[in-house]
């Protein structure tokens, strides 16, 4: 069975047009036969009339060899197959076939058995009554009519052989004719019939298929074409449907009417979708900042604390310059030494400068730019923000820098922020050690660099590995973390098209690795695309 519509719909006619053409045209022939074989039966019965009518006076007149002599010039008649008389019990008075005469017919014998009711007083039978159909034993088939001989009044007082009146039938004229002409007419109407209904089914079925596939497959294919193409998001091609049936036009409109909506829903939803984008741009930065910010918050007292050297060792040299220089100026005897002073406090506000600014550049609220910058001075910059701090913390931090490492494009401060961000966790990952280490590493693999920053700290769990990318997941202490630093920094590796992988054993510490592309601010494009929704707080 056929899946398409229109498939099933022509071969269902088809076939339903196939089966009533059919059953006409076997009505039709069985009507012609009847009415062949109804006139075969009128004209055997008025020939069985002429027959008797002319018979009747030379049996009167007891010629009973003029009555035969009749009857053997009619049998010669083409269509005629027999005729023969027999009398009330049944023998065969004459026949044309000179081997039946005086044989003798068994009444009860299904072919007789219209005889036997002809031969039954006060019976009366009609010519369909009168008549029997059989095979003769040339396999042909044959007609055969009983006609009742009635006891007259003229015969039954003729002088010559009387009969009693009560008497009513005195014998049975037998007329058998054969049907060959019937059959050969009935053979050929049989062929014209199943030629006219071949040829009728076929102009109907090619007529079916024409109009099926001009007013039904046809459209519906342009609304399959339609309906892909809105499933493609080709909103602006209308289906164009007309003069095919008035449920199919309207279908037409229908679907055009949802197409519009659709464009102008897709119209609105892209500027809501931009809309959106913009805010989300604005607050990545906002989250950028705020980590920027709590990192910050965390070096601010180690950060104080190392500015406060510098500045009291400024303030000593400034007293001790202050007690070498005399009235009349420098003594010459001591120039070298207030010059060396000099130098110190020279080296330490410089000191001071130096982490004033990078607190101040890492600090600083901007916007996302993108620069070729040095890896390895990416991480001396930040391990000098974050040196105090790890050193109050007793950790030791080893650099296995590459000297020909390739330079990168990116947002220096945003790579800055990812490598603060595993620093300070794996420092805070080491507080269940002795020995607290960490270990910085650089190298350039194809066309990317990577960064590697191992602890030995207690390692993560199996359980939370999958998770420590989600923003606010963490697993520290109330007040110690919100969770959002890895998260931040997934998002700005992402952002670089970049990866961030981490592998960790309990007990034993945990590895990140970092690696950027090496290529220039074409290939960097789709990143800064990337950048512009939630920075990737969450882990994709």
């Amino acid at each position: 069975m056929p899946r398409r519509l229109a498939q099933k719909l022509m071969l269902s006619l088809t076939v339903i047009v196939s089966i009533i053409a059919a059953i006409s045209g076997l009505f039709n022939v069985k009507t012609e036969e009847r009415q062949l074989l109804n006139a075969m039966i009128l004209g055997a019965d008025q020939l069985s009339k002429s027959i008797t009518s002319a018979t009747w006076h030379a049996m009167l007149a007891n010629h009973r060899e003029d009555a035969y002599q009749v009857m053997q010039t009619i049998a010669l008649k083409q269509g005629i197959d027999r005729i023969r008389i027999f009398n009330r019990a049944g023998r065969v008075m004459y026949s044309t076939r000179p081997e039946e005469r005086d044989a003798q017919v068994d009444k009860r014998a299904e072919t007789c058995a219209v005889c036997h009711a002809s031969l039954e007083p006060r019976v009366l039978v009609d010519a369909n009554s009168r008549v029997r159909t059989f095979l003769g034993p040339d396999g042909r088939r044959n007609l055969a009519m009983v006609t009742p001989i009635y006891n007259e009044p003229a015969c039954s007082q003729a002088a010559c052989h009387a009969h009693p009146k009560g008497m009513q039938v005195l014998g049975v004229l037998d007329l058998a004719l054969n049907l060959d002409s019937v059959d050969r007419e009935v053979a050929d109407m049989q062929f014209r019939v199943f030629l006219v209904t071949a040829i009728e089914i076929l102009l109907i079925s090619v007529f079916i298929i024409f109009f099926t596939r001009r007013f039904l497959s046809r459209p519906i294919r342009q609304l399959v074409a339609g309906t892909k193409a809105v499933a493609a998001m080709q909103l602006d091609k209308p289906i164009q449907i007309s003069g095919s049936s008035e449920e199919l036009d309207e279908l037409a409109r229908s679907f055009n009417a949802m197409r519009e909506h659709l464009n102008e829903f897709t119209q609105k939803l892209e500027t809501k979708v931009e809309q959106r984008t913009e805010q989300l741009k604005a607050a990545h930065q906002k989250l950028l900042q705020s980590d920027r910010l709590a990192s910050l918050g965390q070096l601010a007292a180690s950060v104080a604390h190392e500015i406060n050297n510098p500045v009291c060792g400024v303030l000593n040299l400034s007293m001790l310059m202050q007690r070498i220089l005399k009235d009349d100026g420098i003594p010459p005897e001591r120039l070298a030494e207030f010059r060396k002073y000099l130098s110190q406090v020279t080296h330490e506000t410089g000191r001071v400068g130096r982490i004033v600014s990078d607190l101040l550049a890492f600090s600083r609220r901007s916007k996302p730019q993108r620069a070729q910058a040095d890896l390895n001075r990416l991480v001396h910059s930040t391990l000098s923000l974050a040196d105090h701090k790890l050193k109050l913390a007793n950790v030791a931090v080893r650099e296995e820098l590459s000297a020909d490492l390739p330079t990168i494009f990116c947002d220096p401060s945003q790579i800055q922020q990812v490598i603060l961000n595993l620093l300070l966790n794996g420092a805070e990952a080491t507080q269940g050690k002795e020995v607290r280490r960490l270990l910085l590493r650089t190298c350039a693999i194809d066309s990317s660099v990577q960064l590697v920053v191992e602890d030995n700290g207690e390692g993560i769990r199996p359980e939370n590995l999958a998770r420590i990318f989600d923003p606010f997941f963490t697993t520290k202490s109330d007040g110690k973390g919100v969770g959002l630093g890895l998260a931040v920094s997934y998002g700005i590796v992402q952002a670089h098209n970049g990866e961030i992988e981490v592998q960790s054993r309990l007990g034993q510490g945990t590895v990140f690795t970092i690696t950027l592309p090496t290529g220039g601010p074409e290939d960097a494009a789709a990143g800064m695309e990337h950048e512009t929704a939630l920075g990737n707080s969450g882990r994709r």
